[in-house]
């Protein structure tokens, strides 16, 4: 714990949600949800205006048409929310070399490391001049938490939302947290909270006084030592500049099961391309292939398979999550399947070709040779499905028209594909509706959010 409020955290307000409304002009003040819209999706990220409809993260998008059934529902955008992302750490960067990033939109900050403060004042001054500098930059805001510790300055920014700071002076923790719920703190879950509840403890206070021991009774050695030391305000984590990461996946949600094998085998091959590219952007490989295999009665199977060498080869991968898969019983149908490289290092095992030819000697070994012909046969395909969802404009996706420029997909059906052209710093622009197949409307790129940053 520290004597002066020199942890910073930052949560962007909304961010995906509010980055839509700042790239959409017609969208701004209006309810917006982003997330997966098909039948199994759920929210992302809801704007302010439609949390006020009840809609929260991780809702089931069908729930929350009920609840808004005029609010603009839109895919996220990744690639765009990363770009602004960017932008923010640069930012966060300058103001001290420890900055530990939570998710795209979340990070802490030690000001002290940064040397730009060591009291009170001139840690509100660094967090005002961030908000400043992070709208102007971006467009966006966001809230800022300053206290002497992570937890407490992470629960100072969620009181800041939105577009606020808000500052908690060391030595009033326990004051401050005394009459809130237990779940404000980290680690408390829906489970671990409804346990303490049973046990007549529902607010920090409560466990404050009940003890480290009835805790530990309650909950385990680690989690109830540990729990009684935040009750009582007590959180000496440091600021962590760079987290090694432990794996790379990559999973998708299927609308309908699915219960071909040959389909279910080529899901497999994309999601471990996938899953290479991101490895490889990281700067890592790995030794241990992952499948993840969800069926229709919502049970989760996982399988892995280590190598003998950690590799970035999606050769390698594909025919490892094949395997895998050889050993999955997929009867019933499948509703998702994720593949996922473990065992991280930042090399690559040198004879790759090697690995990938035993990979391929099993595959052949265990199934003659028409398993590896059945895996040329179904990758064949492939750019075909990538068209063909390219077509499919998915509601809040860029695009571009030969005559008419920039805008956005508001919606799509029955061969038609309705666009509204505007820019982030333009007015309100008009709705135009072309054929799907429309040779002169292509994909288009996301346009910066501030004029002048093209």
């Amino acid at each position: 714990m520290r004597a002066a409020p020199t942890i910073l955290h930052l949560d962007m307000d909304a961010f995906f949600a509010a980055a839509e409304q700042a790239a959409k002009p017609s969208l701004r003040g209006k309810p917006v949800v982003v997330g997966g819209l098909g039948p199994r999706g759920v929210v992302a990220t809801a704007s302010y205006e439609a949390r006020r409809f009840g809609i929260h993260s991780a809702m089931p998008m069908g729930q929350a048409r009920r609840l808004a059934p005029n609010a603009a529902y839109l895919v996220p955008r990744f690639a765009f929310y990363r770009s602004i992302s960017e932008q923010v750490m640069e930012l966060l960067g300058r103001l001290s070399p420890l900055v530990e990033p939570l998710s795209l939109d979340e990070a802490f900050v030690d000001l002290e490391a940064g040397e730009v403060a060591d009291d009170s004042a001139s840690a509100r001054a660094a967090g005002e001049r961030l908000r400043v500098d992070i709208l102007a930059t971006t467009g966006l805001t966001g809230s800022v938490g300053l206290a002497g510790s992570k937890m407490i300055a992470k629960i100072a920014s969620e009181e800041a939302k939105p577009d606020g700071l808000v500052l908690i002076e060391p030595g009033t923790e326990r004051e401050l947290l005394g009459p809130r719920s237990v779940r404000i703190l980290p680690g408390v879950g829906p489970a671990t909270g409804e346990h303490l509840r049973r046990a007549g403890m529902t607010t920090v206070s409560d466990l404050a006084e009940a003890g480290e021991d009835e805790l530990v009774r309650l909950l385990g050695r680690a989690h109830g030592a540990s729990l009684y030391r935040m009750a009582q305000g007590y959180d000496d984590r440091p600021v962590v500049a760079e987290r090694d990461a432990k794996s790379v996946s990559v999973e998708d949600t299927f609308d309908v099961d699915l219960h071909d094998r040959v389909r279910i085998r080529t899901e497999v091959e994309r999601l471990a391309e996938r899953c290479v590219g991101r490895l490889r952007a990281s700067g890592h490989s790995g030794r241990t292939i992952v499948l993840k295999v969800r069926r229709f009665d919502f049970s989760t199977l996982t399988r892995s398979e280590t190598l003998r060498g950690p590799t970035d080869d999606p050769g390698v991968v594909r025919e490892a999550a094949g395997r895998l898969l050889e050993a999955v019983d997929t009867t019933g149908g499948v509703r998702l399947l994720g593949v996922g490289v473990s065992g991280l290092a930042d090399y690559t095992q040198e004879d790759l070709f090697a690995q990938a030819e035993a990979a391929e000697g099993a595959v052949a070994g265990g199934e003659g040779n028409a398993a590896p012909v059945a895996a040329e046969a179904v990758a064949a395909p492939e750019p075909e499905a990538e068209v063909a969802v390219e077509r499919r404009w998915a509601p809040g996706h860029d695009v571009r028209h030969a005559v008419y420029g920039a805008g956005w997909v508001q919606g799509s059906g029955v061969g038609r594909v309705t666009v509204r052209f505007e820019e982030p710093w333009s007015e309100p622009g008009r709705v135009r509706t072309f054929a799907v197949d429309d040779p002169e409307l292509v994909p288009g790129e996301a346009l910066p959010l501030v004029r002048g940053r093209e």
